[in-house]
C-alpha cells in the first residue's frame, strides 16, 4: 500500500480556462497547498477521447444523471427528464462539444490526500453553489440553470477525480509512465519527514 503522500490525482484545465488566462492561478492554488506537479501537457483533445474519459467508471452515467436530476429537485426546478441515462445523454454531448472547442491543459498532482484536498479546492460541480474561496467559487459565474438554457455545458474551468481509481483511470487515460516524473521538491521535507530533519545545519 502507498503512504498517502504518494497519492495521485487529476486535473485538467478546460477551454474556459485556458482562454480566461487562469491557467497560472489554478496552478498556484494546488502549488501553495504543497502539491507537486508530476505530469503536464496540452492539447486539444478529439470528442471520442472525451468519451472514453468520462465513461471510465462504467457507473458515471448512472451516478451523473441521478445527482444532475437531485440539484434539480433540491433547488425547486423541474429536470428535463427524470431518467437518469437520459440526462446524461444530453450531459455527454455537450461536454464533448465543450471540452474539443479548444486547447486544454491536463496535469497529474500527487500529495497527501490529493484526491480529497484538489476536489476541496476545485470546489462543487455547478460554479453558482460553489464555495468561495474555491476555484469554481471564485472565478466563475455559471449555473445548471443558465447552461440548460443555452443547451450547453456549465462551464466551470477544470475537472478533477472523484475518487482514487477514478484518478488511477484517468490518469493512465491522459498520460504514459514515461510522460509522469518522480522527483524530491525540498518542501517534501517539511510536508513529510517524521521529525522535519535537516532544516538547521
Amino acid at each position: 500500500m502507498h503512504h498517502p503522500k504518494k497519492e495521485r490525482t487529476l486535473v485538467i484545465v478546460k477551454p474556459d480556462g485556458v482562454q480566461r488566462t487562469l491557467i497560472g492561478e489554478i496552478l498556484k492554488r494546488f502549488e501553495r497547498t504543497g502539491f507537486k506537479l508530476v505530469g503536464i501537457k496540452m492539447t486539444v483533445p478529439t470528442e471520442a477521447h472525451i468519451e472514453k474519459h468520462y465513461t471510465l467508471n462504467p457507473e458515471w452515467s448512472r451516478i451523473t444523471g441521478e445527482k444532475t436530476i437531485a440539484s434539480y429537485v433540491k433547488k425547486g426546478e423541474k429536470p428535463w427528464s427524470e431518467d437518469p441515462l437520459e440526462v446524461t445523454k444530453v450531459v455527454l454531448n455537450n461536454l464533448k462539444k465543450y471540452m474539443t472547442s479548444g486547447p486544454i491543459v491536463v496535469m497529474v498532482w500527487e500529495g497527501a490526500h490529493a484526491v480529497d484536498v484538489v476536489r476541496k479546492i476545485t470546489g462543487g460541480t455547478e460554479p453558482r453553489t460553489s464555495d468561495v474561496g474555491t476555484i469554481r467559487g471564485d472565478f466563475v459565474l455559471d449555473s445548471y440553470t443558465m447552461a440548460d438554457t443555452d443547451k450547453r455545458a456549465v462551464r466551470n474551468l477544470i475537472h478533477s477525480s472523484g475518487n482514487i481509481k477514478e484518478a488511477e483511470m484517468e490518469i493512465e487515460h491522459w498520460f504514459n509512465k514515461k510522460e509522469l516524473v518522480d522527483y524530491r521538491l525540498i518542501q517534501d521535507s517539511i510536508l513529510y519527514d517524521v521529525n522535519m530533519d535537516g532544516i538547521l545545519e
